[in-house]
């Protein structure tokens, strides 16, 4: 087991930042699915249950202020196997073209920027529009589609004429496959993925706004890129001071490995100079101070 969580987070560490989501994305969504199966094999309710309820954005804006995190924390989450499937695909296609014209904070910006105007679009929707009114208090967001389309949105503005190649559909420019699943959501807005609809608009439209300034000289995720690196340099700072051992200072005689070797070797030398000094003139030739030290060195010879 050591030896795979290991190979996990080499490999982990060894991806670029669309990788890095995707491995996240991926690992959050394993855990709970394995939570939910232990649960089940003792024939209990599973914890997840009570746990996604805490991390998913909720549209009931008074839940919403106990549980602020969640503007974050449901953009990592996801309702099943496919829907993950399907976000994690299209975040490793529309990624590695993001990472072709912009740079890798950016893409944690832009990820971050999608998810949290999305999540906020969801919010307001629901609490706007009359026909969400009976379900405003029971329903919530998960998923991270309205990150992975704020990704597509600011590539598809910087490069509208990149082509892509779909599947059944052919070959088609970022741009248009952009403004089809805008339009798509659009109409989508009154279905039962309502509040996913919303969520992708709110998304595309953090895309656009990034990309329209960034072309302006300014960048719309500078504060959420500086936030996380204050959250990722208190991790670091944590985790290193957890992992550096305790050392313990001896002050006195023997504090200093080198001083103290440093000491005997020049106690030594003068030791070596004094019976030199002996053998050629005799010990009456020696004054008060080195008589003293030839004493000290001969009661310190051994124990």
């Amino acid at each position: 087991m050591a030896r795979i969580i290991s190979e996990l987070r080499n490999r982990f560490l060894s991806e670029n930042m669309v990788g890095k989501f995707i491995y996240v994305n991926v690992g959050v969504y394993v855990l709970f699915a394995f939570i939910d199966v232990v649960a089940t094999l003792f024939n209990i309710k599973s914890p997840a249950i009570y746990l996604k309820l805490w991390l998913e954005l909720p549209s009931s804006l008074p839940q919403f202020i106990l549980q602020p995190w969640s503007i974050l924390t449901y953009m990592f989450l996801h309702g099943g196997l496919m829907h993950l499937l399907w976000n994690m695909i299209a975040l490793y296609w529309f990624g590695k073209i993001f990472l072709s014209f912009f740079s890798t904070r950016h893409f944690v910006g832009v990820y971050l920027l999608g998810g949290i105007v999305g999540g906020l679009f969801f919010m307001l929707a629901y609490n706007i529009f009359p026909f969400f009114s009976s379900s405003v208090a029971y329903t919530g967001l998960v998923g991270a589609s309205a990150a992975v389309l704020a990704v597509v949105t600011a590539a598809a503005y910087r490069v509208p004429d990149y082509r892509i190649n779909l599947l059944f559909i052919g070959e088609i420019t970022l741009k248009t496959f952009a403004i089809a699943t805008i339009v798509i959501s659009i109409l989508l807005t009154t279905s039962d993925n309502a509040g996913g609809s919303f969520a992708h608009l709110g998304g595309a439209f953090a895309g656009y706004l990034f990309a329209y300034y960034l072309n302006k000289g300014r960048d719309l995720t500078f504060y959420i890129n500086k936030a996380v690196d204050a959250i990722a340099g208190l991790c670091n700072r944590l985790f290193n001071k957890a992992k550096t051992p305790k050392m313990k200072i001896f002050k006195g005689k023997h504090a200093d490995d080198y001083e103290y070797n440093s000491r005997e070797k020049k106690r030594s030398g003068n030791v070596d100079a004094i019976l030199e000094k002996v053998k050629k003139y005799g010990y009456s030739s020696l004054t008060e101070d080195e008589k003293k030290q030839l004493f000290d060195a001969s009661n310190r010879g051994g124990a």
